[in-house]
């Protein structure tokens, strides 16, 4: 097999790195794990008999390789990872989405992609330029979330909107026609796609005229949500069931 480079956007595979990312991505997305690597000081336990396990179960290749999980890491307490082949997913238009416009930071971006599964989100649009999905940060910081989720990459807003069908949105942002998030939750018509700007600029203006826009009550006391947290009370609030 061809040897293994550091990550950069342009290869066509990524790293989970560590013993429960790649386990995810061996139970989730198996047949886009093209090898296993392990480190040569990975203890015996449950979690490596169960990495070990699925990877007879699908027939991936195991490789100890001390140096290669240094260089791919650039830590030396990594001690497995999943070499996995990287796709830009089909959304599902009948389930209801998670737009996140320019989101930069990767450790944000994995949050909020751990989040989203937890809450039910499966179907995530990534409106460029954005942090990585597969950055290998990212997919440490999901903890292995976005090998369940369908996550696909946008030019912009509007090549979104041709692919997503008829639905509606809900941009998160200030404006003078923003309900508030109780009023807007009350009103809500699935299926829906819930919609959220950059950490330091929000959403522009324009994207209240594409939707209902909506904003979070907060004190005076703080400027802003984390993009995070802010995405969290969302998509909690409209979930169908608790």
């Amino acid at each position: 097999m061809p040897p293994l480079e550091h990550y950069s956007r342009q290869l066509n595979y990524s790293y989970a790195l560590g013993l429960y990312p790649a386990i995810q991505a061996l139970e989730k997305a198996p047949q886009r794990v093209s090898r296993v690597l392990v480190h040569s000081l990975l203890e015996p336990g449950e979690g490596a008999q169960a990495l070990f396990a699925l990877c007879e179960e699908h027939g991936i290749r195991t490789e100890t390789a001390d140096r290669v999980l240094r260089k791919v890491s650039g830590k030396d307490n990594c001690y497995a990872a999943a070499v996995v082949q990287k796709e830009n997913q089909e959304l599902q238009l009948g389930r209801n989405h998670l737009v996140l416009v320019n989101p930069m930071d990767a450790g944000n971006l994995g949050t909020l992609l751990r989040t989203a599964l937890g809450l039910g989100y499966f179907d995530i649009a990534l409106i460029t330029p954005c942090a990585d999905p597969y950055e290998p940060q990212t997919v440490r910081a999901s903890m292995g979330a976005l090998f369940s989720l369908r996550v696909r990459e946008y030019a912009d807003i509007n090549e979104y909107l041709k692919d997503a069908g008829e639905r509606s949105l809900y941009p998160f942002m200030l404006s003078d026609s923003a309900l508030s998030l109780q009023c807007a939750v009350q009103e809500k018509k699935a299926p829906f796609s819930l919609v959220f700007g950059n950490e330091g600029t929000g959403l522009p203006a324009v994207f209240a005229a594409l939707g209902q826009a909506v904003k979070i009550e907060q004190s005076d006391e703080v400027d802003s949500l984390n993009l995070a947290i802010a995405a969290a009370i969302g998509m909690y609030s409209f979930k169908e069931t608790y």
